[in-house]
């Protein structure tokens, strides 16, 4: 700790001198990179190199040169947040005592592998060097599996603080720590006072938002400090911090909503200390999570985390037998103390138990914790022998089973909320006692530098009626603002002879007793492109006029990779004659999209020769799929040629959390029986991760095809009537859950898909209500 306390002090003077220009230092206005490297050349410690406010594009820097701990040498913009690198730019620092401060990175990508690199090339590595109050955002290479990271640190003793990093959309750690040679082990690099602006769901592994080096080096010393940074909504996968070296400190930083853990990958005696983890109840939040060995988790607090499995509140996973250096290494030694984890929904231990992972912790203390949640008994799931870990004095609240018969107090805590947002139990003397400042919005990232939410969001704008007629709706959508709501007149038609590009959150609004008719001749519609999302409620849309052309749709994501993530929310519409040729879409997804939520509800679709929706391009196998959440509900689908649904998720990759389906109280009428339905299955689910089919009828349909792979996914099959149809079938090796199967003739009402009094499926949903659509 001494050699940290005197490390930070070091940085303390450096960032004073570096604030100071000496009095026999040079600064100088540059205009062009020509100008910049020519100064850089000539650059002596205490000297500033200043950039000019404006516009560089496609500059390409290298800031080589070496100062002094008390001369450093100075790159900074004219004006903090007024110098733009745009286009293909990019940073590389290399020499010693450098400072960096006051660039923005914006609109573009790095044409290498790096934004700023705290390198030259491998043998020229920056050293006692420091950037400070940058920014990048959305600087995100076009393609969406694209690998790139943007910040880079190599050599020893550098410093990232107050930088503002947020909205890396394409694939790659946001910051990264490297290890690969000597010169940046035991590095002693400082992280701190940055803010981790919103990452969103990648859907794939590679969306890491710090790595701590890599596995080849994860048994070698990094001695990096994390601490006073704030990690905000962090979604990209499960590791939102993925530890991978030895040594590494961890304290003082706040997560805010963020879909992934401070996992201890690889490397050994990592401290976790005086975290703070604030859930707020949304799903798949996690915690921190511990494998290897001599861990320390010290002093942690924890509030309203959903997250399960490997995205828990607190985990302790098992390891492999003689781990390869890239698998899971035992968890010895391990040290969790004094922690708070208040209305959270999983403590996992000996998490990912399988043939491969079958050493259980050794050695291990969990003592003077706090696990509250009044709401929730089963907090505690252990997957394998926890012998090896021993529980002392841990306080739970009285309805929560405890692990074991030793090591647990049932307890009645009494809480208020503390000027720092943190639950504070006054007859409490064990868990957490967070007694320094917290980092914030405010106080972390380049002050001058607007965190504000930037995503506009459906319905959010004014509402513009739009006159039927030709081409009324594509003028409309062209000329309309973010979140915008276009108003379709009832009853009315509306042609269109031309596509209508979606780039930007639209809604389309009709009426659900009298939906006005949309009529297209392109070959799609509506087509979701970056940016984009879309949202329609009480439209009719008739493929009647649309061309001859194999593969017409509705909706279509871009064909080309999107690296930005889209929601599709579709809601008391109908969707006819979609049978100009035998391959017609309702919605046409493309590879290397992937939407947040697609949403179908209270819509009818009939005499459709192809898919409602296929969510199936991601075949690679490598853990890589379209959609975190699907959703249909109350829908007819009659007619249907293909699958209602499609979903592929491929490989045995863990580092995500998806996808979710929620298919209920619909209507499968004479679906999937085309002979070009490949599937043969009128719903389709590969390696989707939580699965509810519940309350359905097929009518004289294909049945449903599941194959169970990754993880432990949760399968709830409910209630569900097949009559002249296919059933379910299920491959894979996971558990599931298969209850009441009928099959019941359905007897609907004239031709509606309303049930008779006398239907013997009346009142068989889960809810007690009819089986099929719910009036």
């Amino acid at each position: 700790m001494k050699t940290t306390i005197s490390f930070l002090v070091g940085f303390i003077s450096l960032l004073w001198i570096s604030c100071s220009k000496s009095s026999n230092s040079s600064s100088s206005v540059l205009h062009n990179v020509q100008e910049l490297q020519q100064q850089i050349a000539k650059a002596k410690p205490g000297d500033e190199l200043v950039l000019a406010n404006g516009v560089w594009n496609n500059a390409e820097v290298l800031f080589e040169a070496n100062g002094t701990a008390e001369k450093p040498i100075v790159l900074r913009a004219e004006e903090s947040g007024k110098v733009l690198f745009t286009g293909q730019s990019n940073l590389r620092i290399a020499g010693s005592y450098l400072v960096v401060k006051g660039l923005v990175f914006k609109n573009g990508y790095t044409p290498t592998n790096e934004v700023i690199s705290f390198k030259k090339d491998e043998k020229n590595l920056a050293h006692h060097s420091r950037l400070t109050e940058c920014v990048i955002e959305n600087y995100n290479n076009p393609e969406r599996f694209e690998t790139d990271t943007w910040v880079a640190i190599y050599g020893k003793h550098n410093r990232v603080d107050h930088c503002h990093l947020e909205g890396k959309n394409n694939k790659g750690v946001t910051m990264i720590v490297r290890l690969n040679s000597k010169e940046s082990q035991e590095n002693k690099h400082q992280i701190d006072h940055n803010y981790f602006g919103p990452r969103p769901n990648l859907g794939s592994n590679g969306g890491e938002t710090l790595r701590i080096g890599t596995s080849h080096y994860s048994l070698s010393n990094s001695q990096t400090v994390v601490e006073f940074n704030y990690f905000d909504r962090c979604d990209g996968e499960h590791e939102t911090i993925s530890n991978k070296s030895c040594q590494n400190i961890y304290r003082n930083n706040v997560f805010f909503e963020c879909r992934g853990t401070l996992t201890m990958r690889h490397g050994n005696q990592t401290l976790v200390e005086g975290n703070v983890f604030f859930g707020n109840n949304k799903p798949c939040t996690g915690g921190i999570r511990v494998i290897n060995g001599q861990q320390k988790v010290i002093n942690n607090y924890a509030e309203g985390l959903m997250g399960s499995r490997f995205r828990g509140a607190f985990v302790i996973m098992n390891g492999v037998p003689n781990s390869p250096i890239n698998r899971y290494h035992q968890v010895k030694d391990a040290v969790v103390t004094n922690n708070t984890f208040v209305n959270c929904a999983n403590v996992q231990l000996c998490a990912g138990s399988d043939a491969e992972r079958s050493a259980v912790p050794e050695s291990s203390v969990v003592a003077n914790n706090i696990f509250y949640n009044e709401a929730k008994s089963d907090v505690f799931t252990a997957y394998d022998d926890i012998s090896g870990i021993t529980f002392k004095q841990n306080v739970i609240s009285p309805n929560i089973a405890p692990l074991t018969s030793k090591g647990f107090t049932k307890q009645t805590l009494e809480w208020t909320r503390n000027s720092q947002g943190l639950l504070v139990s006054n007859n409490a003397t064990h868990g957490a006692q967070i007694k320094t400042d917290l980092p914030t919005k405010d106080n972390t990232g380049a002050s001058w530098y607007s965190k504000k939410d930037k995503k506009v969001l459906l319905s959010s704008g004014k509402t513009i009626v739009v006159a039927p007629g030709l081409n009324t709706l594509v003028d409309a959508v062209a000329q309309a603002n973010a979140g915008d709501v276009l108003q379709l007149q009832a009853g009315k038609v509306y042609k269109n002879s031309k596509a209508i590009v979606i780039d930007r959150p639209i809604t389309v609004v009709g009426d659900k007793e009298q939906k006005p008719k949309v009529l297209f001749q392109k070959k799609f519609l509506f087509q979701i492109n970056n940016h984009g999302s879309l949202k329609l409620q009480g439209v009719e849309f008739d493929g009647k006029n649309s061309p001859d052309d194999n593969g017409n749709a509705v909706i279509s994501t871009s064909k080309y990779s999107m690296n930005t993530n889209y929601n599709l929310f579709i809601e008391h519409c109908s969707f006819i004659n979609l049978d100009i040729n035998y391959a017609f879409d309702a919605i046409k997804i493309y590879k290397n999209t992937f939407a947040d939520t697609l949403q179908i509800i209270h819509t009818s679709f009939s005499n459709v020769t192809g898919n409602i929706v296929a969510l199936n391009k991601e075949t690679d196998d490598i853990g890589i799929y379209n959609a975190e959440y699907v959703t249909l509900k109350n829908n007819t689908f009659k007619n249907v040629g293909g699958a209602v649904v499609d979903l592929y998720r491929g490989g045995t990759d863990e580092s995500t959390y998806g996808p979710f389906l929620i298919l209920e109280n619909s209507v499968f009428d004479n679906v999937g029986n085309n002979k070009r339905n490949k599937t043969n299955a009128a719903v389709v689910l590969h390696g989707v991760q939580k699965i509810e089919v519940k309350n359905n009828i097929f009518n004289q349909s294909k049945g449903v095809k599941m194959h169970l792979v990754v993880g432990e996914p949760v399968v709830e099959v409910l209630n569900n009537n097949f009559y002249q149809s296919d059933k379910v079938v299920v491959t894979g090796d996971q558990k599931y859950t298969l209850e009441n199967v009928w099959n019941y003739k359905p007897k609907f009402i004239n031709k509606t898909y309303r049930l008779e009094e006398e239907s013997q499926l009346k009142g068989k949903g889960t809810n007690g209500k009819d089986l099929g659509l719910i009036q």
